[in-house]
């Protein structure tokens, strides 16, 4: 081989090495940027600050006041330094699951100051969360001390899923376990974190049916506390509605508000939170009101 050759051959190995780190992704900072809202995006840079968080008042929150109060008292305590539990909130739609792990974020820091950060993370990078735990480590004491809310919304694994497994040993069985600054909170339509068919042809087909499901079903077990949301009745729902056009001040009679109200529940075959508050959206854009 010439000397030409080599030195064109390196210069190929130079592109190809640079092309591979422009497609790389950018280095995680292991530092926390300012702020008490975060996004974990593992593959564009770590934690991405969020500016406002798209949240509605705690005292809006109608139907679930049993799940809201728990849920609170819960966290204040974590915020307060105090022993607390990851928590699983699962459930009927839209019934406000993930709105109250907002909203309580928001009371928490409205009463406390720049007490809590909240950090979302997806369900397709739980797999990343041992490494984002590992950041968060190190403000647990000294004058950069924070506690951390990490919020996984919709989560559930499905049958060759194995990503649970990461879930697990952060929560509780892992070698480091779960920094004591940081708490856990996820919302799911699945009790179980899986599905239940799976559940039921794994108890089926094997020879210790117990046995085949534990690994699994075991995770939600991670969670200390559970808090189920149920479908709401037409007291419920009108209850939300009127909520929101009093916090709002929507121009409507209190009449016209509940036909109006049942015809939309109507129409889209079910009450729920989210269906009430599409109505009170529909209803304040026809009447020309902002909801500020």
């Amino acid at each position: 081989m010439t000397n030409e050759d080599e030195n064109g051959g390196g210069a190929a190995l130079d592109r190809i090495g640079s092309a591979l780190e422009r497609l790389a992704p950018p280095p995680i900072a292991p530092i926390l940027p300012p702020g008490n809202a975060f996004v974990w995006e593992p593959l564009g840079g770590g934690l991405l600050p969020v500016a406002s968080v798209a949240h509605v008042d705690l005292s809006l929150l109608k139907g679930i006041e049993a799940q809201r109060d728990t849920l609170l008292a819960n966290t204040k305590r974590f915020a307060d330094g105090l022993p607390a539990n990851n928590a699983l909130l699962w459930g009927a739609r839209g019934m406000g699951k993930s709105s109250l792990v907002k909203a309580v974020h928001d009371e928490i820091n409205r009463t406390r100051p720049d007490k809590l950060v909240l950090i979302e993370i997806h369900r397709e990078d739980i797999s990343t969360l041992p490494q984002l735990l590992r950041i968060l480590r190190g403000y647990t004491s000294g004058e950069t001390a924070r506690r951390f809310l990490l919020y996984c919304d919709d989560l559930s694994f499905d049958k060759d899923d194995t990503s649970y497994k990461s879930l697990k040993a952060a929560l509780e069985g892992g070698i480091e376990g779960r920094p004591v600054n940081t708490i856990f909170y996820a919302t799911s339509n699945r009790r179980h974190l899986m599905p239940r068919d799976l559940v039921d042809n794994e108890r089926a087909t094997a020879i210790n049916p117990g046995e085949a499901v534990e690994e699994k079903v075991s995770l939600s077990d991670r969670f200390g506390l559970w808090l189920g949301f149920h479908h709401c009745g037409q007291d419920e729902y009108l209850a939300m509605i009127e909520g929101y056009a009093a916090h709002y001040h929507l121009n409507i009679t209190a009449e016209e508000l509940r036909t109006r109200a049942l015809a939309w529940a109507i129409q889209r075959g079910g009450r729920s939170g989210r269906v009430a508050w599409q109505f009170v959206q529909d209803l304040a854009g026809e009447l020309g009101q902002r909801l500020d």
